[in-house]
C-alpha cells in the first residue's frame, strides 16, 4: 500500500471528511426528486449512451438515484450506513475512505462504458437494450463494499437485525456475500458487470490487505515443521525447556527471561528477551 501512503502524503488534505454524510445526503436529494417526479429518474441514470449525446451531468448524478423508494427504509438504510462510514473513516482515516468510495464509484463508471462498448461492437450498433444499460447500475452495491469492508475490519462485532435479533458482522457478511454470488449468476450480463465493478474496490481492499504470502507452499511447510517440532517432547540440559539460540542461556539461569520463537527465522529458533529483535536471522541454503 506504499502508493497509497504517497498519494496521501501528496492530496491527504484534498480529502472531503464525513464523506458518508454526502453521500447520504445526495440519496435523500434523489428521494425527494422521485417524490416529487418519479419519471425524473429516468434523467439521473448512468446512461453511456446518453452521456455520449452531451449528457454529462449523468456521471454525477447517478449517485442521487435513491436506493429505496420507501421513506422508512431509506431511514433505516441511512442510519446504518451512516454508523459504518463514520466508523470506517475513523479506521483509515479521511483520505483513504475516500479513496475507497471514489474508487467504486469510478469502477462503476468504467464499467457502464465499458460494457456498452462491448455490446456496440457484438450488436454494430446501437440497441434498445444498450440504451436501458443505466437501471443496471447504482449505488446499491456502492453501500454493499461499505458493509463488506466493515465486517472485515470488524467481523466479530454484534449488530441486532431486525433490532430484535444479535448476529455477527462475519455472519451477515457471509449471507450477503452467497445472496450476491447468487444475482451475479441470475443476472444478465449488465448486472454482471455492475456487481462486479462496484465491488472491485472491496476486492482490492481484501486482496491487498491480506498476507498472502503465509498460502504460499515454503511457509504452509514451515508451520506444519514447526507444529510437529512442538508436538516432539523438547528439553535442555538441567530440565530446562527454553534456551536462548544466541546466548544459551535458559530459565534456569534466570526465571525472569523471557523466550519467544522467531517467525523469520527458518527453522525452530528461540531468543530470550535480550536477542528477541537484535539477532541476525537465520536462512536456510
Amino acid at each position: 500500500m506504499n502508493w497509497l501512503n504517497k498519494l496521501e502524503r501528496k492530496f491527504g488534505n484534498w480529502a472531503i471528511p464525513n464523506l458518508i454524510v454526502w453521500l447520504i445526503g445526495a440519496y435523500t436529494i434523489g428521494f425527494v426528486l422521485y417524490q416529487v417526479n418519479p419519471s425524473i429518474i429516468g434523467l439521473l441514470m448512468l446512461s453511456p449512451y446518453h452521456i455520449l449525446h452531451g449528457q454529462i451531468w449523468r456521471l454525477i448524478t447517478w449517485v442521487f438515484m435513491p436506493t429505496d423508494t420507501n421513506l422508512v427504509y431509506l431511514l433505516i438504510m441511512a442510519l446504518f450506513y451512516y454508523q459504518l462510514g463514520t466508523t470506517l473513516e475513523r479506521t483509515w482515516g479521511t483520505f483513504r475512505f475516500n479513496v475507497y468510495i471514489f474508487g467504486g464509484m469510478l469502477f462503476t463508471v468504467i464499467g457502464a462504458f465499458l460494457l456498452y462498448g462491448i455490446m456496440y461492437l457484438m450488436n454494430g450498433g446501437v440497441t434498445t437494450e444498450m440504451l436501458l444499460i443505466g437501471t443496471s447500475f447504482s449505488t446499491s452495491y456502492i453501500n454493499m463494499s461499505i458493509f463488506l469492508a466493515f465486517a472485515c475490519m470488524y467481523p466479530d462485532m454484534q449488530v441486532l437485525l431486525m433490532f430484535i435479533i444479535p448476529i455477527k458482522m462475519k455472519w451477515m457478511a457471509a449471507v450477503y456475500g452467497v445472496l450476491i454470488a447468487l444475482s451475479f449468476f441470475e443476472t444478465g450480463w449488465a448486472g454482471r458487470m455492475a456487481i462486479f465493478m462496484s465491488l472491485l474496490n472491496f476486492i482490492i481492499f481484501f486482496f491487498s490487505t491480506r498476507n498472502l504470502k503465509r498460502y504460499t507452499p515454503h511457509e504452509v511447510h514451515r508451520r506444519q515443521k514447526f507444529k510437529a517440532d512442538m508436538r516432539r517432547p523438547q528439553g535442555y540440559a538441567g530440565g530446562a525447556k527454553h534456551k536462548c539460540a544466541v546466548c544459551g542461556r535458559t530459565e534456569l539461569d534466570d526465571p525472569t527471561l523471557e523466550f519467544r520463537f522467531c517467525s523469520k527465522c527458518e527453522g525452530n529458533y528461540e531468543y530470550c528477551q535480550d536477542h528477541l529483535f537484535t539477532h541476525q536471522h537465520i536462512r536456510m541454503s
